[in-house]
């Protein structure tokens, strides 16, 4: 017997003698031309759509402010900007006339929208936690944000703010509710800072689009992840679609190159008490992310029921049931077991100290105690 091992290629699409490519569906196997291979070289980093040339775009076309913060940024103020974007690969060769890169006019272009029209982020805020139609419709915000890449990070972060709201939130250390962000300004803002940079920008007939809800903000990107990177190792494999770009944006201090953002976007959550973020690919054609908020303290009822009962018992409370309520206080409910891990102690110390507070009257349980699904949460 001879057994062979085929592994898979990372970073290159394999051809035959004769420069057929085929992709493996089951037990079957297509042949891949046109603009499924160049989408495939797309996915496998072996080409690279922001280093393709645009034969449209004239250096007279590019934002001149931009151009020139980027040669102080290097250091190199007295620069030619053709020798500029020639040395940074924005400019290159072809049959002896220089053209400039799709990525080029992505980062510089003093209107953006002339060459690529889905260079933008739509923002929709709808009214409730689902999107209505027909009748049922119930946008209340929509809105493009429409600039050159090194604008539009800050353009989206400024007007996505403006839209967000303030919640209440338990504070730890007096048992009283505190006004919060409704999520951590860095959780959104580097979601964002994600998608554009590294978003499929070959899909020209698609846009990043974020969409606020009630209890959510979701923010979707073109294109699937990149390359090695999965919903699952998202928090410890780095691989950039576009690297070129992300280099500038990087330079600009728009974006780290390190991947320490995503795993800041799990530990913000959790210091907030929020529900762990939520990436996931819908669609096949696109990257989403989920961040829910705390929506359980949000009417003054429910805010002056819940705090009269922690100020009344707050001082009997040792620190594990005070983490407890901490956390029920930004979560609709919630397992013992999920508050095990949270605050680190076994089942049997969190089954305790529930008990405490279910006789207290602070907390309520969601079910029948029997369910070994059975949640908790305050008692509002």
């Amino acid at each position: 017997m001879l057994l062979l091992h085929i592994y898979p290629s990372i970073d290159r699409v394999i051809s035959t003698s004769n420069g057929s490519v085929f992709l493996r569906i089951g037990d079957r196997k297509r042949e891949l031309k046109g603009d499924d291979l160049r989408k495939l070289e797309y996915t496998k980093g072996s080409r690279h759509y922001e280093d393709e040339l645009n034969q449209d775009v004239k250096i007279s076309d590019l934002d001149e402010e931009l151009i020139k913060q980027y040669k102080e940024i290097l250091g190199s103020p007295d620069i030619p900007v053709e020798q500029l974007l020639s040395s940074r690969g924005f400019l290159r060769e072809q049959n002896g006339e220089k053209f400039l890169t799709n990525s080029a006019v992505l980062l510089f272009a003093k209107n953006v929208y002339q060459f690529y029209p889905n260079c933008r982020i739509r923002f929709i805020r709808y009214e409730g936690t689902s999107a209505g139609v027909g009748t049922q419709m119930n946008v209340i915000k929509d809105a493009n944000i429409e600039y050159p890449i090194l604008k539009i990070v800050e353009e989206a972060k400024k007007f996505i703010a403006a839209q967000l709201r303030e919640f209440t939130s338990l504070d730890s250390e007096t048992g009283n509710f505190k006004t919060v962000d409704e999520y951590p300004p860095f959780a959104w803002a580097e979601g964002v800072v994600n998608a554009v940079a590294h978003r499929e920008y070959a899909m020209t007939g698609k846009y990043i689009k974020v969409t606020m809800y009630d209890d959510r903000l979701e923010i979707e990107s073109p294109g699937k992840l990149p390359n090695i990177v999965t919903v699952d190792n998202i928090k410890t494999t780095n691989f950039s679609r576009n690297p070129r770009m992300a280099r500038v944006l990087a330079d600009f201090g728009i974006v780290k190159e390190l991947n320490e953002g995503v795993k800041r976007i799990y530990s913000d959550m959790e210091n907030y008490f929020l529900e762990a973020p939520e990436y996931s690919e819908p669609s096949g054609q696109t990257v989403k992310l989920v961040l829910r908020n705390n929506i359980i303290a949000r009417t003054a009822r429910q805010i002056e029921s819940a705090e009269k009962k922690m100020v009344e018992y707050w001082d009997e409370l040792d620190v594990v049931e005070k983490d407890i309520i901490t956390i029920m206080g930004s979560r609709n409910c919630i397992t013992a077991t999920e508050l095990s891990i949270m605050v680190s102690k076994t089942r049997r110390t969190i089954n305790k100290k529930i008990n405490h507070l279910l006789e207290l009257g602070i907390i309520k349980m969601n079910g029948n105690k029997h369910d070994p699904a059975l949640t908790y949460s305050l008692n509002v």
